[in-house]
């Protein structure tokens, strides 16, 4: 009798004031801390259960198509074809951090550019962008560049502000730069192909790295006290300089220019080209003889674990997102942009600001597996191209880990770096990078070809 009396006073609210409940009820669940994974999954299945009710069957408390559609979720998820590339791609990026192949990756291009302003923040920021495109993973980044990296700036001289932004903004490149493991999830949400999501990834990538590397010359030209350059002995002869950049650049660049080449020439599906990308960071490790077996088990644990996440992550979502549409979620939010007689401008700015206000509390994953879906609908009402959409989004999140004061990139490099430097002075020097973001979208919202015409010309027919 109490569950009647609860459901039957449910039923004296409209589905769409349900879903907004739904939707607020899961905002504060995550406030409070609670695992988003399981949240979704929670949240989909309760609401879910009100919303495919039927008063008849009252005796028959189990029989509800909410749990079919669970179990629906998750074989939909496991046999997806295209989220296989996550695992894959996931296991090169942890093998290759873990091998040591980027410590003297970073020792090479130090050398190479030593003639250049604030060469130590340059060689840090293109270290950052190559081991980005070969891993993906922020933390990983953040945390193996602060350990390594910003000693090494500091140590010759650099501001700590200056060394803290250029290795906060440089590790959360890899959530851009293709292959990147945040465009194949999203292009399963937004049933984009993967292809064209990293051809149109590239030069916004590589945008964004060149105007953080154009800052970083700049202002240790204008300011040499914050990027002192190396000294004369400090440099060996170029003989050897050039040794070094052939055994430590060329490896893994070629790793990488092989992975996209076979992806953007059509040769190999992502997942493949993923696999390709394993072993080859299998056959470095031994090439550069780092291969631990230490080092290869804590990789596949760190990827089952990874992975696991996200998978979840997505029979969540999938499930509180077709809860939510079922009850007529996306109808208000679709009513409430049409009712407003916005500009397509003025819609990208109110979603890009959503998105940008999102990435405080949440993750990139848990933004675009459970909001993104909610404007993707929209985007034919105001005629936006639905690539041009997702770089946006691209660029738009690098602000969730830069912007204080739940930037996350900052908390990674004060997890390893917590007794020399203040996190204040992280967050101080981040602002600058946080401005650079957030010109590149300007730019690219002004030349949308930056984002639009490589797809174009790779896959015309």
């Amino acid at each position: 009798m109490r569950i009647k009396k609860m459901l039957s006073s449910l039923f004296t609210l409209t589905n769409p004031e349900i879903a907004i409940m739904m939707m607020g009820i899961f905002l504060m669940a995550v406030l409070l801390g609670f695992p988003i994974a399981f949240t979704l999954m929670a949240m989909g299945v309760g609401f879910g259960y009100y919303a495919y009710f039927d008063p008849a069957r009252m005796d028959h408390l189990f029989d509800n198509r909410i749990f079919s559609l669970f179990v629906q979720n998750t074989y939909t998820v496991m046999d997806n074809n295209v989220l296989t590339a996550v695992p894959l791609f996931l296991f090169m990026g942890y093998l290759v951090e873990r091998a040591g192949i980027v410590s003297r990756l970073f020792f090479a291009i130090r050398l190479a550019s030593h003639k250049l302003p604030a060469s130590m923040a340059v060689a840090a920021l293109i270290t950052c962008t190559l081991f980005s495109t070969a891993t993906g993973i922020i933390g990983a980044v953040v945390t193996l560049m602060g350990l390594l990296a910003w000693p090494a700036m500091v140590k010759a001289g650099y501001d700590k502000k200056f060394a803290s932004g250029i290795i906060c903004a440089g590790g959360c490149l890899g959530i851009l730069i293709p292959p990147s493991i945040m465009l194949i999830v999203y292009s399963v949400i937004a049933q984009l192909s993967p292809l064209r999501l990293f051809a149109a990834a590239i030069f916004p990538g590589l945008l964004l790295a060149s105007l953080y590397i154009s800052y970083a010359v700049i202002r240790a030209m204008l300011d040499p006290s914050i990027a002192p350059k190396p000294r004369a002995e400090e440099i060996p002869p170029r003989a050897e300089i050039l040794k070094e950049v052939l055994v430590s650049f060329l490896p893994l660049f070629a790793l990488i220019m092989l992975v996209l080449g076979t992806i953007l020439g059509g040769f190999a599906t992502p997942a493949e080209a993923a696999a390709v990308g394993a072993f080859g960071s299998i056959v470095l490790s031994y090439f550069y003889k780092t291969l631990k077996w230490k080092a290869f088990k804590e990789s596949v644990f760190l990827t089952a674990k990874t992975t696991a996440m996200i998978m979840w992550l997505f029979i969540g979502s999938w499930t509180f997102a077709s809860v939510f549409s079922y009850l007529g979620g996306h109808e208000v939010f679709e009513h409430f942009f049409k009712s407003m007689d916005l500009a397509p401008w003025q819609f990208l700015v109110i979603t890009q600001l959503i998105i940008f206000l999102l990435g405080w509390p949440l993750e990139w994953t848990e933004i675009l597996i459970i909001f993104v879906p909610i404007f993707l609908p929209l985007l034919s009402i105001y005629g936006i191209n639905p690539y041009f959409f997702a770089m946006l989004i691209a660029l738009n999140l690098q602000t969730s880990f830069l912007t204080p004061p739940m930037a996350m990139s900052a908390y990674y490099l004060k997890g390893v770096q917590s007794k020399n430097v203040e996190l204040m002075e992280i967050f101080a020097g981040i602002m600058p990078f946080l401005g650079i973001v957030i010109f590149a979208m300007f730019l690219m919202y002004m030349f949308p070809g930056i984002a639009l015409w490589l797809p174009d010309v790779l896959f015309a027919n």
